[in-house]
């Protein structure tokens, strides 16, 4: 999720695992020509097979094998694509970057980031499912609207009947679609037709969600970019 250099040719890398949740790595040489890890093999959200010497004890660990698994086809290569994942990368650093081990948390990142590299196009709100689905795993997930409920109480994670008194709200049509993202499947995806500035409006309301339940979040420094290439 994150590379910091160490020294002239080697990095620390920040990754989410499936056994040991968020642990760093200290990767000597990656930068070299030759490396036995290199450093292409730890761009964000990369989906790597590790063997790893693991220490409880231990701040930093260490990379016995490793193995693209599976290696990407299409995300470095589309634009738009590596923007989303740039963008979920960032996210995800913020609200995991003290993750214990969390397997349903672990799959449902690796098998979206899979099921992004294997289509052809990218659904223009595979963002907006994405970060909504990983709510579940952070413990502020919507509950499902119930008749009568036309908004969405942004400071308590509800849908409400009648308006708060505060401005962290969502009103209709994004009430209808918030709705629809936490119910569809990543193959139903394509059903949703959002218009763009509903869908960067829908972005921003996101964000400070997550702002409002996730401490010291702050901002999001390739949301813009994003929003360009998106656009």
């Amino acid at each position: 999720m994150k590379l910091t250099n160490y020294g002239d040719t080697s990095v620390v890398a920040t990754i989410l695992t499936e056994s040991f949740g968020v642990q760093s790595f200290m990767v000597h040489g990656a930068k070299r020509p030759r490396a036995k890890l290199p450093i292409n093999m730890l761009q964000p959200l990369q989906l790597l097979d590790l063997v790893v010497q693991y220490r409880s004890n231990a701040n930093l660990q260490r990379i016995s094998e490793s193995k693209m698994s599976p290696a990407f086809l299409s995300i470095p290569y589309d634009m738009a694509k590596s923007s989303v994942i740039m963008f979920l990368n960032e996210v995800l650093y913020k609200v995991l970057r003290h993750q214990e081990t969390d397997t349903p948390l672990f799959q449902f990142v690796f098998n979206a980031v899979a099921w992004l590299d294997s289509v052809e196009h990218m659904p223009a709100d595979f963002h907006l499912y994405f970060l909504i689905r990983l709510t579940r795993f952070l413990g502020f997930h919507p509950v499902r609207v119930q008749e009568g409920e036309k908004f969405f109480d942004l400071k308590n994670g509800v849908f409400v009947k009648s308006e708060p008194s505060h401005p962290y709200v969502l009103a209709e049509p994004y009430v209808g679609i918030l709705n629809q993202l936490t119910r569809i499947s990543l193959d139903q995806l394509h059903e949703i037709t959002i218009k763009r500035e509903q869908r960067r409006y829908l972005l921003e309301k996101i964000i400070d969600y997550y702002r409002l339940h996730i401490d010291n979040f702050g901002e999001i420094r390739s949301h813009s970019v994003l929003e360009e290439v998106l656009a």
